[in-house]
């Protein structure tokens, strides 16, 4: 399937049943824009008896990313769609998260606890996460992957591309990074643009928009529930006890058949 939420679209492969088939070279043919389908990221359903599916991520690089908010909500919906449930948990490399209708075509997901310790984003030495040592003084926030996040006068005005190819190597990421730049716009209310690691720039992450939301929180910036404009559209993020609770639209956009030859 191919599917999108606000533009940052996905390929969905359904291996449940079936021997697994996907692999990195699997996954950058079919990342392929020109020669394959093109997607941000790549997500594989497969069964567990944990929960109600479980999910692996693919970046289109051909490297494994450990969450991606968007395919999981699009992915919630669409089994949601399927079974007549109205609720479900979806096992992914964060642990067990659990989704949930929210009414008139908007879905919610719970994408686990932030990581806020410097050892689980996780950074490459000891320091305080709310301002890290690079220009600009950004937030380091782990949600399931590393994200670093510049709060700036005018999102719009940064360089992404060049930018964020630069800071997603950082060294003190070891693992790589998701860069965001947010401007507070308003009551509770933030502009971000995001560059994905392993992907570049994206009309919009999931996971993004939840770290962004809690560095705003933690800086003094919002509250714990706010509203996230992106390239793609309109995301709401609520940081409750339980975890960062993230709703929004999906998209449903066509099935295919992937020819191995």
């Amino acid at each position: 399937m191919k599917m999108h939420g606000l533009g940052n679209d996905f390929v969905v492969v359904d291996e449940r049943g079936i021997s697994p088939r996907v692999d990195k070279a699997l996954a950058i043919a079919m990342a392929d824009r020109h020669r394959g389908v093109g997607f941000d990221q790549l997500a594989v359903l497969s069964q567990t008896p944990d929960a109600d599916v479980r999910l692996v991520f693919w970046n289109s690089d051909g490297s494994l990313s450990g969450a991606c908010g968007n395919a999981t909500r699009c992915i919630a919906r669409h089994v949601m769609d399927q079974t007549g449930a109205t609720a479900l948990t979806l096992l992914t490399a964060r642990g067990i998260l659990q989704a949930r209708d929210a009414g008139i075509g908007l879905t919610s997901v719970n994408m686990g606890l932030p990581q806020l310790e410097w050892q689980d984003v996780p950074l490459a030495r000891a320091m305080d996460t709310l301002e890290l040592p690079i220009e600009g003084a950004p937030t380091a926030t782990g949600m399931g992957n590393p994200h670093c996040t510049f709060f700036v006068p005018d999102a719009e005005a940064i360089d992404l591309a060049a930018k964020g190819a630069e800071l997603e190597q950082h060294p003190l990421y070891p693992d790589r990074t998701n860069v965001q730049f947010a401007s507070l716009i308003g009551t509770d209310h933030l502009r971000m643009r995001v560059w994905e690691r392993g992907v570049g720039i994206t009309l919009a992450s999931g996971s993004s928009s939840c770290a962004t939301a809690v560095a705003a929180a933690r800086r003094g910036l919002t509250g714990r529930d706010v509203t996230v404009e992106l390239d793609g559209g309109t995301l709401h993020i609520s940081w409750r006890e339980d975890g960062v609770w993230m709703t929004g639209p999906t998209a449903h956009v066509f099935d295919g058949q992937w020819h191995l030859s």
